[in-house]
């Protein structure tokens, strides 16, 4: 008797139980631009946690600049307040070139972690998570030009293109700079560990960087090399920088550097994603 209770009793409960959950409405799938900001909060989130790790974006571009402008400006230009006005666009590209490789790293270590897989897990977009790594790097590159404009400016920077210049230069900085950071997350997804990724990443752009525009009038370079730097990629994003900085730019110069940034993501984009299904 009392058996046959219990169980009246528990199919009483599973009934209940089975009405009270079926009679609530199912949780609103999230879409792919609020789960791509909440991916974007969580690299936030690791910024305010390891704040060491915007040494990047602050002091090395301050430290540079200084560096270059009072210890060349001289040599190379006759006056620093001259050469200023030539290094800071191209400092500026340089650096934000440098850092993108940032987003490349931070994927392979959520891979070597085994976030990745928790993360493709979810029912979610599945690019969110790259797209919200990759809106933080925009984020960290606008505060580096923030940061190098800014000293620029107590320096002496004096711009021709007034304000609406550097604002379009720092914009088409921003894009070719977010195009590049596809190439990382594609080599994040291939390379087996971080610094194998920055092992790589330097040796590609230590010698785009330095072997460019950024520090020296290609026309004082021997024939050979002035031929490589005319071709350089990075030159062309200095060369558009500086002039719509100066207001020298012309619609060739600008139309290069979005060429090129429109390949760099229609590539590695596609591929990028392929593998992040794959993986």
């Amino acid at each position: 008797m009392n058996h046959n209770l219990d169980t009246e009793n528990k199919l009483e409960v599973d009934e209940a139980m089975i009405s009270a959950l079926s009679s609530r409405e199912r949780p609103v799938k999230p879409n792919g631009i609020s789960t791509s900001l909440t991916f974007g909060w969580r690299a936030l989130l690791k910024i305010k946690y390891v704040p060491e790790q915007m040494l990047d974006v602050t002091a090395f571009p301050i430290m540079f600049l200084l560096m270059f402008t009072y210890l060349f400006g001289g040599a190379i230009a006759g006056s620093t307040s001259d050469y200023l006005q030539f290094l800071l666009p191209g400092i500026l590209a340089m650096t934000v070139v440098t850092i993108t490789m940032y987003t490349g790293m931070e994927l392979n270590n959520d891979i070597r972690k085994g976030v990745f897989d928790r993360f493709r897990s979810l029912p979610i977009w599945g690019p969110s998570v790259l797209v919200g790594m990759l809106l933080v790097d925009t984020v960290r590159y606008s505060l580096a030009s923030a940061i190098m404009i800014t000293l620029g400016f107590i320096m002496g920077f004096r711009p021709d293109g007034g304000l609406v210049g550097v604002l379009l230069g720092v914009g088409l900085l921003l894009l070719f700079s977010f195009s590049l950071s596809w190439i990382w997350t594609t080599l994040g997804l291939i390379l087996r560990s971080e610094k194998s990724l920055m092992g790589v990443s330097m040796l590609v752009l230590f010698p785009l960087t330095f072997v460019s525009n950024v520090f020296v009038d290609p026309r004082t370079l021997p024939s050979w090399l002035e031929a490589f730097v005319e071709v350089n990629p990075i030159s062309l994003l200095v060369t558009a920088t500086r002039g719509l900085m100066h207001g020298t730019a012309t619609i060739e110069e600008i139309s290069w550097v979005l060429l090129a940034s429109v390949i760099i993501i229609g590539i590695f984009a596609p591929f990028t994603m392929y593998l992040y299904r794959k993986k």
